[in-house]
C-alpha cells in the first residue's frame, strides 16, 4: 500500500491511497469544515464519501509530467513509466498549480 498527502496550498485536502484494489481517494474531514475548501477537480467534488478507482484518477494522472521531462525524471530517479502512482509521488510535490502530491511512509 502506498499513501500521499494531497494539499491545495499548504492546506491537506486529502489523501490518495493505492493498494491491491486500485486507488482511492478523500478529503480531510477538517478541510471540509473549512469555508473556502475548494475540489481538487471538478470529477472529484468535495464530498464525504471516498473515491474509487482501479486506475489512477485522471487529474492525478494529469500531474505527472510528459515528453522530455518524464525521460529526465525515469532517468535519473529510475523510474517506470508504467508506475503511476510512483511517478506521481516522485515528480509531484511541487507542481505548477494549487495542488502538491506528498508521500507518507508507512510500514508494512
Amino acid at each position: 500500500m502506498r499513501k500521499a498527502v494531497i494539499k491545495i496550498q499548504n492546506d491537506v485536502a486529502g489523501y490518495l491511497v493505492q493498494d491491491e484494489q486500485g486507488y482511492q481517494f478523500n478529503y480531510d474531514d477538517t478541510y471540509l469544515k473549512k469555508e473556502n475548501a475548494s475540489a481538487i477537480s471538478l470529477t472529484m467534488p468535495i464530498s464525504q464519501k471516498i473515491y474509487n478507482s482501479k486506475i489512477l484518477f485522471p487529474f492525478f494522472d494529469g500531474l505527472i509530467p510528459e515528453g522530455w521531462l518524464l525521460d529526465i525524471a525515469e532517468k535519473n530517479w529510475k523510474l517506470n513509466t508504467r508506475d503511476r502512482m510512483g511517478l506521481l509521488l516522485s515528480c509531484c510535490k511541487d507542481c505548477i498549480g494549487a495542488v502538491s502530491v506528498h508521500e507518507v511512509k508507512t510500514d508494512e
